[in-house]
Formats: C-alpha cells, sequence, structure tokens
C-alpha cells in the first residue's frame, strides 16, 4: 500500500498554493495556503484504506466512507 500523499487531497489533487503576504505597509513575504486536509478511511477495490481528503470533498460526498464498528462486522460476516 502507498504511503499517505502530504498536503494533497486524494478526491480533487487539492494542494498546497504559494504566494504573498501583504502588510499595510505593503512589505510582501512569502507564505503558504495548505488545503483543510482529515485523514479519513475509504473503500477502494474492496480494501479499507486510510486517505487524506479535503473537507469539501467530504461534504460533497465525493468519497465512500469505510464501515466503522458493527456496521463493519456486520458487512465482513456477509461476505464471507
Amino acid at each position: 500500500m502507498a504511503p499517505i500523499a502530504r498536503n494533497v487531497c486524494y478526491t480533487c489533487q487539492k494542494g498546497v498554493t504559494f504566494g504573498n503576504s501583504v502588510s499595510h505597509a505593503n512589505n510582501k513575504t512569502r507564505r503558504t495556503w495548505k488545503p483543510n486536509l482529515q485523514v479519513v478511511r475509504v473503500v477502494r477495490d474492496g480494501k479499507t484504506i486510510k486517505v487524506k481528503v479535503c473537507t469539501r470533498c467530504l461534504n460533497a460526498g465525493k468519497v465512500q466512507r469505510a464501515p466503522r464498528g458493527a456496521a463493519a462486522r456486520a458487512a465482513a460476516v456477509v461476505v464471507a
């Protein structure tokens, strides 16, 4: 299994953006904007994996989260 990608959304590939912080005196310093990523368990090819997904994709329902607890055990019994 591949490691979880750093600061990149699994679904939309949103990543770190670069730019400048601009002060009131118009001084410019480099800064970064990072996406709001959450580690979630998803089902992929019948296996459960952990991936980083941005909150926009989570709210839009673009990923199918893996069942947890009793639901996961019940699903495993049905498959077996």
